[in-house]
């Protein structure tokens, strides 16, 4: 279903832009004259926007340096995306026309059906199908190949863009690593430290007479057992390797004091680093929900969808978080180094929704 409803869409993008190339040819015939006005650029630009938009290519990520050359270049791409959709209208138009002369027992421009006719007509229909839906997809994809390659960035520049976005990237690491080890120090010496010290004490005034501590001392210990677990669980969840994420996503909502609700929708298991990502991020959400937001329910969502891990995690808390603290800046930093998206939706009053774009080529 899926597939037919993205091939109607391509069909109908190769559609209307065999019915805008004619139009923008008359366009720039008429502005010909008048190319060094500004009135005229800007109303090229808009144009190349709206075959950016129809190609469903991002018109913000376009430079649209030069929208009249590649008004003028795209003309005969569309004329042939116009003759393509012409052949495969009529060849349906006569496919139909068969069908309904042949349904009632008459002959089609003097052929009856017969068994050797009827094969070679679906063979020849089969094929010359395949070639023109092979032609709608090959306009399509040169379209969208002559739209990057004359609106999109220059080449020297989107590489030192993409050198700062790694060098910004590489430093963000770090802080969220140098975070993270604080985090667990912290844990360490404010939780289970303490709880050892105690624990401690107890077993030395047990051993000088005091027989009945032995079960105060050995709930401590049990106690100091769990944090233990708890601070190697946020280090890095061993069930991730052998579980997935879907099961350890189940033992955060376990462990959780606000009832959290999980769907974890992909059909197969993502790169480690996306996973391990994906974990890290709902892990986070929830112990902010939980701690600052006064939520009464979580929900999280992880599916597939173009080739990368959609992690969306929502509650229903009094919203106002702010992408500044540790943990939600450590989670953007973490989502950017797999060059992925990070997004905070959280007004006043709620709901906040977390959004993480993980790819996975």
């Amino acid at each position: 279903m899926r597939l037919a409803v993205e091939g109607l869409r391509l069909l109908g993008a190769v559609a209307l832009g065999a019915v805008t190339a004619p139009l923008e040819l008359v366009f720039m015939l008429l502005a010909l004259p008048f190319l060094s006005h500004p009135n005229v650029g800007a109303a090229a630009r808009r144009l190349a926007r709206f075959e950016a938009r129809r190609l469903r290519l991002d018109p913000g990520a376009l430079q649209e340096g030069g929208p009249v050359p590649y008004l003028a270049a795209r003309v005969p791409v569309g004329v042939l995306g116009g003759l393509v959709i012409t052949l495969l209208v009529y060849g349906v138009g006569a496919a139909v026309l068969i069908l309904a002369a042949w349904g009632r027992g008459e002959a089609f421009d003097g052929m009856r059906p017969s068994i050797p006719l009827v094969a070679y007509m679906v063979v020849a229909g089969v094929v010359l199908l395949f070639l023109d839906l092979s032609g709608v997809v090959g306009v399509h994809a040169l379209e969208r190949r002559l739209a990057l390659r004359m609106l999109g960035p220059d080449p020297t520049r989107a590489l030192e863009r993409r050198i700062a976005e790694l060098a910004e990237s590489r430093a963000g690491i770090v802080a969220a690593v140098d975070s993270e080890r604080r985090r667990i120090e912290r844990d360490l010496h404010d939780g289970l430290q303490q709880r050892l010290v105690a624990l401690s004490m107890l077993i030395g005034r047990a051993g000088r007479g005091r027989p009945e501590l032995l079960g105060q001392a050995h709930q401590e210990a049990q106690q100091a057992l769990a944090e233990l677990r708890e601070v190697a669980w946020r280090v890095y969840p061993s069930g991730l390797d052998s579980l997935g994420l879907g099961e350890a996503l189940a033992g955060v909502a376990e462990r959780s004091s606000v009832p959290v609700r999980v769907a974890c929708d992909l059909r197969r298991r993502p790169p480690m680093a996306v996973e391990t990502a994906a974990y890290f991020v709902v892990c986070e959400a929830v112990t902010n929900a939980a701690k600052h937001a006064g939520a009464t329910l979580i929900t999280v969502e992880v599916h597939e969808e173009d080739a990368a891990v959609i992690v969306r995690v929502r509650d229903d808390g009094t919203g106002g978080a702010q992408a500044i603290g540790g943990g939600l800046s450590g989670l953007a930093r973490r989502v950017a180094a797999l060059d992925g998206t990070f997004e905070l939706s959280s007004p006043a009053g709620g709901p906040t929704t977390i959004t993480a774009v993980l790819p996975c080529g």
